[in-house]
């Protein structure tokens, strides 16, 4: 069976994290939603319904019978057996909105829908950035029962100190953790397969550390926080969701923030996750072009693929970083910076696409992973049209 993972709703609410990917291949918990719904669904065709500059590089649907699916959700045990239940032609639906359908991918039409069920249990839905942090505890819990059920963790060293039930600690083949300390009362622990905790971090749940990753010598690590694979953690994080192949392996604070992947976080950058006067907390809207109350008190920097940070660099409360920035210049940049800006201030030139692609390319090739053509065709769409 071909699943079809849907952007139809919320591709443009997600940006920039979904410039370079559909709503699916993001990540929270411990997973991809991709990689959620594979382990909940078992194996199947995979294609995705999304923007036309992304499917060079994603799957488009094959005209056959297809579980249609909108990705960005947690779902229950009953929402799950509806799903494999549906027949052709039926759907699900929540809050008004088509979740799931079974329908035949050739001359694609919803009115091929003769049976709409309502889903009337609670969900936790993803409809924006900040969701990813706010539900990521949610996230954690499902990813974890889901990855570790049936399966025997690695012994915790005795070199450690622990804090909690070691029921809620889970640590893969290949992991290593020495002379840190590990609490699991505010929630679950999960350490990928060949992740390292370093000598003297703290980790207070819930945590995922994701297969291939580490956090540096003495980093505090508080939950709700996911660290996506091949990637490099130090200093203080709290509540922040990195998708992978970023580092932030220098000391400074990042708090309830979502970063994409190839990213890199010069030494001592920081980025404030509360206002002043205790408001709520503003981000900009790429799908309104304005700036939109998120109706949270804490949030931070929400930071496109490819982007860095110079040394001692402060990022505001609520700053939004597009693709491929680099921003190094003196003094607080704006809350919101372009893709492809070349010092993060407005007005700033734009970096040169041929050089983005050069930076990319070397990044790339240290975790022997190419820059393709697909890669650099989403690259110069965002460059010409954002």
């Amino acid at each position: 069976m071909q699943i079809v993972f849907s952007d139809a709703q919320y591709w443009e609410d997600f940006l920039p994290l979904t410039f370079t990917r559909p709503v699916a291949e993001m990540r929270c918990g411990i997973l991809t939603f991709t990689e959620r719904w594979m382990k909940i669904l078992g194996n199947g065709e995979i294609s995705f319904f999304t923007e036309l500059f992304l499917q060079t590089k994603y799957n488009s649907p094959d005209d056959v019978e297809s579980l249609f699916l909108v990705p960005n959700f947690l779902p229950t045990s009953t929402v799950i057996q509806q799903i494999k239940d549906l027949k052709l032609g039926e759907a699900l639906v929540y809050e008004d909105e088509l979740v799931a359908a079974r329908i035949n991918m050739k001359g694609f039409s919803l009115n091929q829908i003769e049976k709409m069920t309502d889903i009337t249990e609670n969900l936790v839905f993803f409809k924006k950035p900040t969701d990813l942090f706010t539900f990521n505890k949610d996230a954690i819990d499902f990813d974890f029962e889901l990855l570790t059920k049936d399966k025997i963790s690695q012994e915790l060293s005795e070199t450690n100190g622990f804090l909690g039930n070691k029921q809620d600690l889970f640590i893969e083949e290949g992991a290593q953790v020495e002379f840190s300390t590990i609490n699991t009362k505010t929630g679950k622990i999960y350490i990928g397969k060949n992740a390292e905790v370093m000598e003297g971090c703290n980790l207070r749940g819930p945590i995922a550390l994701c297969e291939e990753s580490k956090f540096n010598l003495g980093a505090k690590i508080y939950g709700a926080t996911t660290i996506g694979p091949h990637c490099k953690v130090g200093g203080e994080v709290s509540n922040i969701i990195i998708f992978g192949y970023t580092n932030k392996g220098h000391d400074g604070f990042i708090g309830n923030s979502v970063i994409g992947e190839w990213c890199n976080l010069g030494a001592d950058t920081n980025s404030s996750n509360l206002k002043n006067n205790y408001g709520n907390v503003k981000l900009w809207s790429y799908r309104t072009k304005a700036f939109q109350d998120t109706g949270l008190q804490f949030a931070g920097v929400i930071m496109g693929d490819h982007s860095k940070t110079a040394i001692n660099t402060q990022l505001n409360t609520g700053t939004v970083i597009g693709v491929a920035s680099n921003i190094f210049k003196a003094g607080f940049p704006p809350n919101l910076i372009d893709s492809f800006s070349w010092g993060g201030f407005r007005d700033d030139e734009k970096f040169k696409l041929d050089k983005a692609y050069e930076v990319a390319e070397k990044a790339m090739a240290r975790r022997k992973i190419p820059l393709t053509d697909d890669d650099k065709a989403i690259l110069k769409h965002i460059f010409n049209e954002y």
